[in-house]
């Protein structure tokens, strides 16, 4: 199956991340190899984290778990938090999904599978957030801390500023 940055010309580029796109291929694609991905690592993706995926699909935005709570209730899949909660830490855990710290909040994993380092570009006036590469930044982080003795496991880069259509009505 060809890589989601390969089949989605929005999300190729950092630089068209923010670019008006068919969303449809983004979200049918992701989910499609989140759930290959679940099958081959004999993971249950259960309709509750199914539909959570999903919901992180439907845009470009972070949510919290609390929004994506009151959407699980709407369509019948229980109101109380563990349930958002639960099924969240489970894509995050996954990779299926990323944790925005700066919106406490999740965004789905637009490269679920693929080797990667992202970095969160997120409108600080729409809260729309984009997934860049970031390896550079990732292989400098890891040699800065090299000098040190210290050893990266895992790091979260986010960047905060404002995404074309903010900065045009600004």
């Amino acid at each position: 199956m060809p890589s989601h940055a390969e089949t989605c010309p929005g999300c190729q580029t950092p630089d068209l991340a923010f670019a008006a796109h068919d969303h449809t291929h983004c979200r049918s694609d992701a989910l499609a190899r989140a759930e290959e991905l679940a099958s081959a690592r004999g993971l249950r993706l259960t309709p509750v984290r199914r539909r959570v995926l999903e919901i992180l699909l439907e845009a470009h935005k972070a949510m919290g778990a609390y929004d994506v709570l009151n959407r699980l209730s709407a369509e019948g899949f229980g109101n109380q938090p563990p349930v958002a909660y639960r099924a969240l830490e489970f894509l995050e855990d996954n990779g299926f999904a990323h944790r925005i710290r700066r919106l406490n909040a999740f965004a789905a994993c637009m490269h679920p599978g693929e080797a990667h380092a992202p970095a969160f570009l997120i409108c600080r006036a729409c809260d729309t957030v984009a997934e860049a590469p970031a390896a550079p930044v990732m292989a400098a982080l890891t040699h800065a801390a090299a000098h040190t003795g210290f050893t990266v496991e895992r790091a979260n880069v986010e960047a905060v500023g404002l995404c074309p259509a903010c900065r045009a009505a600004a």
